[in-house]
């Protein structure tokens, strides 16, 4: 490459969707929230710790404000702890119609036109976006071809109903497998590579 095609490439940022999963498919559990907390008997220190290498050494936030708005209740005050500094150092970005009210920062909200701002955010240095939860974003973003991986930390339990992965509204795509780490808990930390539309 010459030194002047080096000088004006630039790299894009990667979207990663991380997504906690039951074994049938759910993200979140509804209902009477019996099992609201089906996540919790498969947390570790360790577990953590291979979680966090997978975000990476660095990176930033593309959440829904539903998801913002949980995450800022909690890891503002969860202590001093390698995941929730990673967290509260990162630049949260956020789709939302009450900009006004986002309190927890580093904060930029992305206006109203969220797959124009996303397409722009990709393409500005910084490091790669992680999305977390978010699953009416997650939909958006690979049915819009924005999404780079799927990373999904799926449990060995299975909760019959409640929230799905993706919405029914987008069509199907295709993945390929990228890599496979577990926990000492059973938990299957399972990265895909978006490629695009699943061809008929």
């Amino acid at each position: 490459m010459s030194n002047h095609l080096q000088t004006n490439y630039k790299k894009m940022r990667k979207i990663r969707i991380f997504e906690h999963i039951s074994l049938d498919g759910v993200i979140e559990h509804d209902g009477d929230y019996t099992y609201g907390a089906w996540t919790t008997p498969y947390r570790s220190p360790a577990g953590a710790a291979i979680l966090l290498e997978a975000y990476g050494p660095n990176f930033d936030l593309l959440l829904a404000r539903h998801t913002y708005d949980i995450f800022s209740g909690f890891w503002p005050t969860a202590g001093d702890f390698p995941m929730a500094n990673a967290i509260n150092a990162a630049t949260k970005y956020i789709v939302t119609h009450r900009p006004d009210s986002l309190e927890w920062g580093p904060v930029q909200h992305l206006g109203g036109d969220v797959i124009a701002a996303v397409r722009d955010l990709k393409s500005t240095d910084g490091p790669n976006l992680i999305v977390v939860g978010s699953s009416t974003l997650t939909s958006v973003l690979l049915d819009q071809g924005l999404a780079d991986e799927v990373v999904l930390i799926t449990y060995p339990v299975l909760l019959g109903r409640g929230k799905r992965l993706l919405s029914d509204s987008i069509d199907a795509r295709e993945l390929a497998f990228v890599d496979s780490k577990t926990t000492p808990t059973g938990l299957f930390i399972n990265t895909y590579r978006h490629v695009g539309p699943l061809k008929s």
